[in-house]
């Protein structure tokens, strides 16, 4: 009997497993993970390389890539059943706002950055109001520090820093229910950080936005004051807020090993 879609979280994982196929025969990515995310609330991925993060995060935002398949348990967001979303794919991406790893590097190289961030309201939208968009995209650059006349750049022209701010903002157009994030601050200066701090804090608040991020800068996470899933292996091995994580037992033990 399938499980009925929750709506009263931002996310809601009940033993998902997630298999990532590659050259050879799926490896277990992601095995037996359990969390909720409320709506305005934030919780930290972290982990190794290879714990599983980065197959979680595409998983929960509907990525269409191939090697990534939920195998078992269930994950809601914002409602939709991201095992099996169907005709409801589309309520899912526009619902959340995904900033996967490598963004910056990825937008899109032949649109202005103008058309990068509003592309995801023109593929919503059969009639837009082109200058209300544009001051959309206005306000956003201007809220992540960006110069105004960076609408009418390209990507190939920006930093590796203003692109990340890029997609950053790209996430932010459809106003989404729910941020998930891998590594947001790639690239990005240390004075930069607080501004996307900032516009994260903000839509939480305001907004009542959930936001999951993948990042392994503790001071990042100190400073949020965020929950935080440690990862490894696929398995959850500890939980908490800050300093006060709860292993699961041996975890603590193996990794002082």
């Amino acid at each position: 009997m399938s499980r009925r879609p929750d709506t009263t979280h931002a996310i809601d994982c009940s033993d998902l497993v997630i298999d990532r196929s590659g050259h050879g025969s799926p490896t277990r990515a992601v095995d037996g993970v359990t969390f909720t995310l409320d709506p305005g609330g934030l919780i930290c991925v972290a982990g190794p390389t290879g714990s599983g993060k980065s197959s979680l995060v595409l998983a929960l935002a509907g990525s269409t890539d191939p090697s990534v398949r939920i195998t078992g348990g269930s994950a809601q967001v914002c409602g939709v059943d991201v095992r099996r979303p169907g005709r409801k794919h589309r309520v899912l991406t526009y619902r959340t706002g995904f900033v996967p790893q490598g963004a910056g590097a990825d937008l899109p190289p032949r649109l202005t950055v103008q058309e990068v961030i509003a592309e995801p309201i023109l593929l919503r939208e059969k009639r837009v109001n082109h200058k209300a968009l544009s001051i959309r995209v206005a306000t956003l650059l201007d809220e992540l520090h960006l110069p105004l006349g960076t609408a009418e750049r390209f990507p190939y022209e920006l930093s590796a820093g203003m692109r990340q701010r890029v997609a950053i903002a790209r996430s932010f157009v459809l106003e989404p229910r729910v941020l998930i994030a891998d590594e947001i601050l790639a690239n990005l200066d240390l004075e930069v950080r607080p501004v996307v701090f900032d516009a994260i804090t903000r839509r939480r608040r305001e907004q009542g936005m959930g936001a999951l991020l993948v990042t392994n800068d503790a001071a990042f996470i100190r400073e949020l004051n965020a929950e935080t899933l440690m990862l490894r292996a696929g398995h959850v091995v500890a939980r908490g807020v800050g300093k006060d994580l709860l292993w699961a037992p041996n975890a603590e033990a193996d990794s002082r090993a």
